[in-house]
């Protein structure tokens, strides 16, 4: 379906259109998952999994960059902005995050000086107007965000930065993909495909995993329409027995992805293992920089190890992430977990599932 203007991918009537046919081709009970934190919010916002039949059911993912982010990697963050003389950069998300004893926010509050950016490029300007201070990025999130990561380091070394430095900490997303195929409590039988990340790698990185777990996968917008569309194209593939990967977002995603980006990812980055809170260590899923840009590794410059962390008690975040629970399974969802006061990542981010679950879902009180 090709549609001109941004209102009709939020048009009723065309929603209601995709909606019967939907119910029309789902014949059987089906799961899809959803990996990425925009889709979770969209679905929640727009009610559509209320809109389809009982035959399918959406399971959210783990989408969310801030909510990945393994415990021991907020405690360095935390251990960081403890250091005299360093000024921690981040977005805005990741402030609020319980640590396993204080959070960025707190800290901030009690001193340490810790600034929300929009872009790695902005701590550069940080670094050139701070020139005795040790300017350090937390460089979280998904393919999405290495990109301009690596731009900045690249920056950074053409202008002689040398207070300037990066925790790396970004993720891949087909490596956890390969993860959660394997987890026999899932039993899905479709994905629906990140659109951020697939407008950097394309819609062919999902081939290997389609192709491996006979699995169909399509890439989706974040609008209503979108997203209705990507479910209808599943729901013919699986009752056709097809397992393809399709794109139902062709006005910001290609098969090929965005080459020049990815470039600057690779010539910067290396693939690593890396630790996802609620998964563990997943191979090669994480970045870290290559050789060459070691100057620029924070975790060289200073020692962020922790020795101990502590999970948030009773919380289900994990579970929540690879999307075996749900929000409302967690006993402390709506109680002492609340966007005011968090208790997991998943109630704090934007594109948090059980932060899309009360903002959306939550009955509100008599």
């Amino acid at each position: 379906m090709e549609l001109k203007h941004l209102n009709e991918y939020r048009n009723r009537d065309i929603c209601q259109k995709i909606v019967k046919e939907i119910r029309a081709a789902s014949r059987k009970e089906i799961r899809l998952m959803e990996v990425c934190g925009t889709h979770t919010m969209s679905i929640s916002r727009n009610g559509i999994q209320g809109l389809l039949p009982k035959t399918v059911t959406l399971l959210s993912g783990p989408g969310c960059p801030v909510c990945v982010t393994a415990q021991g990697e907020i405690d360095g963050f935390i251990k960081l902005s403890k250091i005299k003389g360093v000024i921690t950069t981040t977005f805005g998300d990741l402030l609020r995050v319980p640590a396993s004893e204080s959070s960025l926010e707190r800290e901030r509050a009690e001193g340490a000086d810790v600034r929300i950016v929009y872009s790695a490029l902005d701590s550069l300007e940080i670094a050139e107007n701070n020139p005795g201070n040790e300017v350090v990025f937390l460089g979280i999130g998904f393919e999405t965000t290495a990109p301009t990561i690596a731009a900045a380091i690249i920056e950074a070394e053409k202008r002689g930065l040398k207070n300037f430095s990066v925790v790396s900490a970004n993720k891949l997303v087909p490596p956890v993909l390969d993860v959660l195929m394997k987890e026999k409590r899932l039993k899905l039988h479709g994905l629906i495909c990140p659109g951020h990340v697939s407008v950097i790698i394309g819609a062919q990185a999902y081939i290997p995993l389609a192709k491996k777990y006979h699995i169909p996968c399509v890439v989706a917008g974040f609008e209503p329409v979108d997203i209705l569309q990507s479910i209808h194209m599943l729901v013919n593939q699986i009752q056709k027995g097809e397992s393809a990967v399709e794109i139902a977002y062709w006005r910001g995603v290609t098969f090929e992805g965005n080459n020049r980006a990815k470039d600057v990812m690779n010539r910067v980055f290396e693939t690593c293992d890396a630790d996802w809170r609620g998964i563990g260590l997943i191979p090669k899923s994480g970045l870290r920089l290559r050789e060459q840009f070691l100057s620029f590794d924070a975790e060289k410059k200073f020692d962020l190890s922790i020795k101990e962390t502590k999970e948030p008690a009773g919380c289900a975040c994990g579970e929540i992430l690879i999307g075996v629970k749900s929000p409302t399974e967690c006993p402390l969802f709506g109680k002492t977990c609340t966007p005011t006061h968090p208790i997991g990542p998943c109630m704090v981010s934007t594109e948090g599932t059980c932060a899309a679950y009360y903002k959306y879902l939550t009955p509100l009180p008599l």
